[in-house]
C-alpha cells in the first residue's frame, strides 16, 4: 500500500514540474512606445489601430496571416539576387540568412571575386546587412586569397538598398490595395 502512495506522490511531483516548466512559453506583453503622441480621439485611434493591423488576439494561432516566410517575401533577399545575378550563387540559406557566390572572373582567369553577404535583419536598412569581398590572384597554380574593403562593397550595399526599397514599396502598396475597406459609424 505504501508503495502505491509514493508512486502516486511521485506523479503528482512530476506532473506539477512538467506543468512549472512548460510557462515559459508564455507571451510577453510588450511595453507600451510612450515617445508617440497619442490620439485624444478615440474612435480615430481605433480606425489607425485596425489600419495598422493592431488589436487584441486571444489566442495565437500560427498561420503566420499571411506573412511568409520564404526568400519572395523579403525585400533584401530579392533585392540581393537582383543584384548578384551576374554571379553563379554557390550557397544560398535564408533561414540562416547568407549568400555565398561562387568566383567571379570577367577578363582575367588568374584574378578572381567571391562575395558573402549576411542578412542580420528583415529590415531594409544599411546596418541590417554585411558584405565581405574577397579577391583571388593565382599565379602558376599558385592562388593567393585576402579579404578586401573598397568601395565596391559600399557601391553593393547602395544598390541592394535602393532596390529593397523599392521592392517593399511596392508589396506595401499591393499589400493595402488588397485590404478589405472597413466601415466605421458614427
Amino acid at each position: 500500500m505504501t508503495f502505491l502512495i509514493k508512486n502516486k506522490f511521485l506523479l503528482l511531483v512530476f506532473s506539477i514540474f512538467i506543468l512549472v516548466t512548460g510557462c515559459n512559453s508564455l507571451p510577453k506583453i510588450p511595453k507600451p512606445d510612450w515617445s508617440k503622441p497619442i490620439e485624444p480621439n478615440a474612435r480615430k485611434r481605433a480606425e489607425q489601430n485596425v489600419k495598422e493591423g493592431k488589436g487584441i488576439q486571444l489566442f495565437k494561432n500560427n498561420k503566420n496571416n499571411g506573412n511568409f516566410s520564404f526568400a519572395s517575401s523579403n525585400p533584401m533577399w530579392r533585392a540581393t539576387l537582383d543584384v548578384l545575378d551576374f554571379m553563379s550563387i554557390a550557397s544560398s540559406d535564408y533561414s540562416g540568412g547568407i549568400i555565398i557566390t561562387d568566383w567571379y572572373s570577367e577578363d582575367n582567369p588568374d584574378e578572381s571575386i567571391k562575395i558573402n553577404i549576411r542578412f542580420l535583419s528583415n529590415e531594409v536598412r544599411a546596418d541590417g546587412i554585411i558584405i565581405n569581398l574577397y579577391k583571388r590572384n593565382c599565379n602558376n597554380n599558385v592562388c593567393l586569397t585576402k579579404q578586401i574593403d573598397n568601395k565596391l562593397i559600399f557601391e553593393i550595399k547602395d544598390k541592394i538598398l535602393k532596390k529593397a526599397a523599392i521592392y517593399k514599396e511596392q508589396s506595401l502598396e499591393e499589400f493595402l490595395k488588397n485590404q478589405p475597406k472597413k466601415v466605421y459609424r458614427e
